[in-house]
């Protein structure tokens, strides 16, 4: 019995990078999520033109337009379920969501952070971890809840800090790490291999045929 692919939704706000390794996963008719949907915060961003180019269907909702945090949030509640998504992957999206927002897409919203979380919430997260003479860094794909930058945590990848790193250096080998584990974790969790457990995501025995799946290794 073929299994439906999860509706899925990817939100943005600019270029797109871990939204197009995303896209790429989801061409397989194997992958156990659809990407339904693209949706911009902003108009004209350029992850919206290449969304298109890939034959996805794209929305923007301006939050400038909106008057406050909830109408906005709202309009982009309707786009969605108006469109029958049932995951929502965040990639790029600069927007701090409500609680209500949060608790309406409770354990369907994913976010990636380029940390290793629980470490280096917020922003400038390379330069904190050199400035802090990290030995491994790198990014964490967790479940959404209201706290920024926090909830169970799906996938991680790290790679080594070197001595002569630069903040974009850094931010080049992690985000080849991005790449890598967010469309793992979003397969985990489309396919219902990964099981919330309070702030432990638990995956199911005979998930992945790598005896590491999670991790992906400096290199």
């Amino acid at each position: 019995m073929t299994i439906p692919r999860k509706r899925t939704a990817i939100l943005v706000s600019g270029r797109g990078s871990n939204m197009t390794a995303l896209l790429s996963a989801a061409a397989d008719p194997a992958y156990p999520a659809e990407i339904a949907l693209v949706v911009s915060n902003v108009p004209g961003a350029p992850a919206l033109d290449k969304a298109a180019a890939a034959g996805i269907a794209t929305a923007t909702v301006d939050h400038r337009a909106h008057a406050g945090r909830r109408a906005f949030e709202e309009a982009l509640d309707t786009v969605l379920r108006d469109k029958g998504v049932e995951l929502v992957c965040l990639a790029g999206f600069m927007r701090l969501l409500t609680p209500w927002f949060v608790e309406r897409w409770h354990d369907r919203l994913l976010n990636i952070h380029p940390a290793l979380l629980p470490a280096f919430k917020g922003l400038d997260t390379h330069a904190r971890a050199l400035a802090e003479g990290c030995k491994i860094h790198g990014a964490t794909v967790h479940v959404v809840r209201a706290e920024m930058d926090a909830g169970p945590i799906v996938a991680q990848g790290a790679v080594a800090v070197l001595d002569g790193d630069t903040e974009d250096t850094l931010a080049a080998r992690v985000l080849a790490v991005e790449h890598a584990i967010y469309p793992r974790a979003l397969a985990l969790v489309a396919s219902g291999a990964a099981q919330i457990d309070g702030m432990r995501v638990r995956i199911r025995d005979g998930a992945s045929t790598s005896p590491d799946p999670l991790l992906v290794p400096a290199g």
